[in-house]
């Protein structure tokens, strides 16, 4: 009887153990991102997949760990690019009912700063450069194989994505990143965007570690085989950067 006794006391000090050690391990990965990155994860995820109720709770947790009016409103205006203007126009939308919430109840939430101007010239060109600095590969004009089939998309990709959204430096080119993987990994079928910029946010200094912080996100706010797709991509652009 002791012996069962001492054995029972031994298994539950080892699921306690065991317990703990798994809360310490999940906090330390949430801790990879800080609270105004997991704000935008969780913003981006959610516009990209049209889940307006999550949507709402997700943009008062962005606003409450500092995320600024004008930064939030650079996130879902962006999100046009990749997942279309429907969702684009519904986050914005949701948020403009959960600022005039939060006004009415007194909470004051920062405006943040307005983008610079922009300085005039060749869209295009801009929107290649940019690309060129994000990829760390030079990009013909137009691209090869798609931009020479379709050149409007082209026009659209570098004009409008990577020169008129991203010339704002409401927002850094890191965050930017981590909205768009975000939105992708929240949304089925875009694999190879996702792995594009899977690189292209690592390049702007995005840790694997903050990216898996990320796709824990994408696990709670989305869903288990969404996270694993993008864990899968994850693994795949890692060890492909590792060989060069």
């Amino acid at each position: 009887m002791l012996l069962v006794r001492s054995a029972i006391v031994l298994l539950l000090l080892l699921t306690g153990f065991t317990t703990n050690m798994n809360a310490q391990t999940n906090t330390e990965k949430e801790q990879a991102l800080d609270a105004r990155q997991r704000g935008i994860v969780s913003v981006a995820a959610l516009t990209a997949t049209g889940d307006l109720e999550k949507l709402r709770s997700a943009l008062h947790g962005g606003l409450d760990a500092g995320l600024t009016v004008n930064e939030i409103n650079e996130i879902l205006a962006q999100m046009y690019a990749y997942a279309g203007f429907p969702r684009s126009l519904n986050g914005i939308s949701t948020f403009m009912s959960v600022v005039d919430e939060r006004k009415k109840r007194g909470v004051k939430d920062h405006e943040g700063r307005s983008s610079a101007p922009v300085t005039a010239g060749d869209k295009y060109e801009r929107g290649r450069k940019t690309l060129e600095r994000l990829t760390g590969q030079p990009q013909s004009r137009p691209a090869p194989g798609f931009g020479e089939f379709n050149p409007t998309i082209d026009r659209f990709l570098k004009e409008h994505l990577f020169a008129d959204i991203f010339d704002s430096d409401v927002l850094t080119n890191q965050q930017r990143e981590l909205a768009t993987i975000s939105a992708l990994a929240a949304m089925t079928g875009v694999v190879p965007q996702l792995e594009s910029h899977i690189s292209m946010g690592m390049n702007t200094g995005l840790k694997e570690a903050e990216l898996e912080s990320a796709f824990d996100l994408i696990e709670k706010n989305i869903s288990r085989q969404q996270a694993e797709t993008a864990r899968s991509s994850l693994a795949k652009i890692t060890a492909s950067r590792q060989k060069k």
